[in-house]
């Protein structure tokens, strides 16, 4: 089962240090900054968790799964994403 937003706001709201109407707020705001980023071409970098980079892919020749014929894929962005070695250690247990 995925992890949501609203579950990582709920993980927030448990702890007693914090207003319980700002989780979800925070976490909003979060995620608008890193959209706003990559949208720019900008790569996020969380320390300790890994790093969301924009690749640029050219295009490419493919092929259309439901007929089968080949055809031309347009350049495109996407985004990709390289834990760190502090997350990778740790799910593996190492850490």
């Amino acid at each position: 089962m995925p992890l949501t937003k609203n579950d990582i706001a709920e993980s927030i709201c448990r702890r007693p240090d914090l207003p319980k109407n700002k989780p979800i707020q925070l976490v909003e705001s979060l995620l608008e900054i890193m959209k706003k980023a990559l949208a720019n071409g900008e790569d996020v970098l969380i320390s300790g968790f890994g790093k969301f980079c924009v690749r640029d892919k050219k295009e490419r020749r493919g092929r259309n799964p439901e007929t089968g014929d080949d055809m031309m894929l347009k350049p495109r962005r996407v985004v990709t994403f390289r834990c760190s070695g502090v997350l990778r250690n740790k799910m593996n247990g190492k850490g």
